[in-house]
């Protein structure tokens, strides 16, 4: 006489996961398809997170009922693109690596008649801003091009408007502070309506655009990139291709910073980059 095999809690658990991943695979090939945006090389635990938190703001009962919606409704993929792309930023952010570049790197690339700049997964320009800030303090922003680019088009109109919370103006001007300001932050910007609106000049060469590192190629030759908290939502696969497009863009001798929790020492491009300070996770191109 057969037994009828007992399915244990574990069990059903681990067939939800399953399906989960499944619909979650099948939501991602889908938005590829329909809008060409890459994210199945994103890194599953944090994406699955967000995506969850997505279909609980939706209303939907399950990521297949998020997917239907998302390819039949443009407007829902834009909404759920703020879900994917954590448009989350600070202005000097990790104050002691801009202070790091103001000693280290801007020095040596001074010594360039022009410079290029490329802001790899801007968001909504805080970083932009503070590197622009820190490159008129030191005389070169009149002779800088900054690329700033995401993948996020709402992101990008935020950053190029350049207004901020007001409340978040303490925070900043502490971090700029410690990163070696060397004016009254307030007078980048103008307070009004609870809004910080920063001064225009600051984004004169700045071009603000859309790049993805999942499908696009290198656009310019840069010195300097800036690249920070991006990759740590990345795969191992695509966090190679980023770092190759990198290479890529990089002059000789250029520079590239990475986020506080981010590492070139086991990427297929660690041996072609030397480390200036591993703390602060600035490189340079061998």
């Amino acid at each position: 006489m057969s037994k009828t095999p007992i399915t244990t809690k574990a069990d059903t658990e681990h067939q939800q996961l399953s399906t989960l991943d499944i619909e979650l695979r099948l939501l991602l090939e889908a938005i590829y398809l329909r809008y060409s945006y890459d994210f199945r090389d994103y890194a599953g635990a944090s994406q699955k997170r967000r995506v969850v938190q997505a279909i609980r703001a939706f209303d939907c009962h399950s990521v297949s009922e998020l997917q239907s919606r998302v390819l039949h409704e443009p407007a829902m993929f834009m909404q759920l693109l703020q879900y994917l792309t954590i448009p989350v930023s600070e202005m000097f952010r990790d104050p002691a690596y801009f202070a790091k570049l103001r000693t280290e790197v801007l020095p040596v690339l001074s010594t360039y008649p022009s410079l290029k700049i490329w802001v790899a997964g801007c968001s909504t320009g805080e970083e932009v801003y503070s590197l622009a800030i820190m490159l008129k303090e030191e005389g070169l922003l009149d002779r800088s091009i900054i690329y700033a680019t995401d993948i996020n088009p709402q992101s990008l109109d935020k950053a190029r408007k350049g207004v901020f919370p007001l409340d978040r103006m303490q925070l900043y001007t502490r971090n700029y502070q410690q990163a070696g300001g060397k004016r009254a932050f307030s007078d980048y910007y103008t307070a009004a309506y609870h809004a910080a609106l920063f001064d225009r000049s600051l984004c004169d060469n700045v071009t603000f655009a859309d790049h993805s590192l999942a499908t696009d190629s290198v656009f310019s030759e840069t010195h300097l990139i800036s690249c920070r908290n991006v990759l740590i939502y990345f795969n191992r696969g695509l966090q190679n291709r980023a770092l190759g497009l990198f290479h890529d863009s990089l002059c000789h001798r250029g520079f590239l910073g990475l986020g506080s929790k981010e590492s070139m020492e086991f990427s297929d491009y660690g041996q072609q980059f030397e480390a200036i300070d591993k703390r602060e996770r600035i490189f340079r191109k061998r």
